[in-house]
């Protein structure tokens, strides 16, 4: 377990309106902070200006990631003795404080998931070695370089695993809680910025957007359906394209509903604590790859799972149980629950340290990094650099083969209308 108390600065209080327009992020070298109070929609004050709502280019791609700005604050984690649908695990009750930091608008989805996913056949093609290659042979050193990631097998059966829509703005899913990390490690490594998974406390706090009820818009889950997809209005028809139903206060779609997401933490019992705890720094990491937290509840879950202070606790073993190799993906999940399963990002305002990176973007256990190190040595997977630059030569091999194969169309439609016209 991480519990290294750590005081953090709290920022000014949120300001928002129902227009939610972005301001001018450019005005200065950090994304989503501008030095002069924004004229409408939502801020945050902090000591160096404002941060904005902004979005996330991913290089050589059309995708971009709405971030929301989340105020810094303390809170109460968890549910009451005497809150309907409450479970176990969901007390006792504790106080946390957390910094400013931004959280995706949305969940990730395809669209913004699939540059990541592509990268098996780039980290093993000769084009692109001057940018993927790595100096050292062991594993070790390769997996922990800073903008190096791994990358699976494409999926065996994509059919299945994207039955329910294989659209650029439905949420990905089956992803693991490890590959996750290491889609926020290579979005960190492409943007020059740092994002990663939030912390449960994190998650929570930013659901909640300042409630105290068992959903972040108050307690009748009657209204449940303007918020959320789930199972009274969704379980026969799979994920949702994202941002469909309302936000909550602080401009966050589908935290309720659609897709259950993964969050950094150990699922285990919240200990009693006379302490404000830092929900950047006492997470729960204790080094084994089950159970971990799983939020929000998803389109399959009844409106009980999708309350605010719910958990889902990990159980890869269940949630791989359809893939036929050994050892089973690291990056995959292969299961009817894996369908509802996907992510969203946080971006801290300070950039991760180094320790902060190791442990973020990790492996998080030792059978993840030793399946990882098997996988990848038999070619089940691969391992390379990462770059802002690789991402343009991707995007410029591309635009190459399409031109190529719109002249060759062109080519024969020509010859077509030759041989018609003799």
């Amino acid at each position: 377990m991480r519990l290294l108390i750590l005081c953090a600065a709290l920022c000014g209080p949120l300001k928002a309106d129902e227009a939610n327009k972005p301001s001018d992020v450019g005005t200065i070298s950090q994304p989503g902070v501008v030095p002069l109070r924004p004229e409408s929609g939502r801020y945050v004050e902090i000591e160096d200006g404002f941060m904005v709502p902004y979005q996330v280019q991913i290089p050589g791609t059309d995708q971009k990631i709405w971030m929301e700005p989340i105020p810094g604050g303390e809170f109460v984690m968890g549910s009451p003795d005497d809150e309907s649908g409450r479970t176990a695990i969901e007390g006792p009750q504790t106080r946390w404080r957390t910094a400013p930091f931004w959280m995706s608008r949305c969940e990730i989805t395809q669209g913004q998931f699939r540059p990541f996913m592509n990268l098996y056949s780039v980290f093993r093609s000769a084009e692109f070695r001057r940018f993927t290659a790595l100096d050292s042979d062991d594993f070790r050193t390769r997996h922990e370089t800073v903008d190096a990631v791994t990358a699976p097998t494409q999926l065996y059966e994509p059919d299945f695993h994207f039955e329910y829509g294989k659209q650029d703005d439905m949420p990905m899913v089956t992803v693991t809680q490890y590959a996750a990390r290491q889609y926020s490690k290579w979005l960190s490594a492409v943007t020059q910025s740092s994002f990663r998974l939030p912390t449960e406390s994190e998650w929570e706090y930013a659901c909640r957007a300042g409630s105290s009820t068992r959903f972040h818009f108050g307690d009748d889950e009657r209204q449940l359906a303007d918020y959320a997809w789930f199972f009274d209005n969704a379980a026969n028809e799979g994920p949702q394209v994202v941002g469909q139903k309302k936000a909550n206060r602080w401009g966050l779609h589908d935290m309720h509903g659609n897709v259950a997401e993964w969050v950094h933490d150990h699922c285990a019992a919240y200990e009693t604590s006379a302490l404000v705890r830092d929900a950047q720094r006492d997470f729960v990491d204790v080094g084994r790859l089950d159970p971990k937290a799983v939020r929000g509840g998803s389109f399959s879950s009844p409106a009980d799972a999708c309350r605010s202070a719910a958990r889902l606790p990990s159980d890869h073993d269940e949630w791989r149980e359809y893939d036929p190799d050994l050892p089973k993906s690291p990056w995959w999940m292969a299961s009817d629950i894996a369908r509802s399963i996907g992510l969203r990002l946080v971006r801290p305002l300070q950039p991760l340290s180094r320790d902060d990176q190791a442990v973020f973007w990790g492996p998080g256990n030792r059978d993840t990094f030793v399946d990882v190190q098997d996988r990848i040595s038999e070619g089940r997977g691969s391992i390379g650099r990462v770059s802002r630059e690789l991402m343009l030569a991707i995007a410029a091999r591309q635009a190459r083969r399409k031109a190529e194969q719109e002249a060759k169309i062109r080519h024969a439609a020509e010859v077509r209308r030759r041989q018609q016209g003799r």
